[in-house]
């Protein structure tokens, strides 16, 4: 990063690698802040912004189980 900021931020749906979490917080650079796919819909939910929590309840039946009664 150049210029006069003092922290950056990135932001992915993915994930990061070992190496770009290093480079982030690497000595003498500036700090940047990573933000994953998984820390996005937590905060998202977090602040109910554009979402929705639906919980469901998946329920299978063992029909080999049945059978054997």
């Amino acid at each position: 990063m150049m210029g006069r900021a003092d922290k950056g931020l990135v932001i992915t749906t993915g994930t990061f690698s070992r190496e770009a979490r290093k480079e982030a917080q690497r000595d003498g650079a500036t700090p940047i802040d990573l933000i994953d796919g998984n820390d996005l819909a937590e905060r998202l939910k977090e602040l109910s912004l554009g979402i929705d929590v639906e919980m469901v309840e998946k329920v299978h039946v063992d029909g080999e189980w049945f059978k054997r009664i």
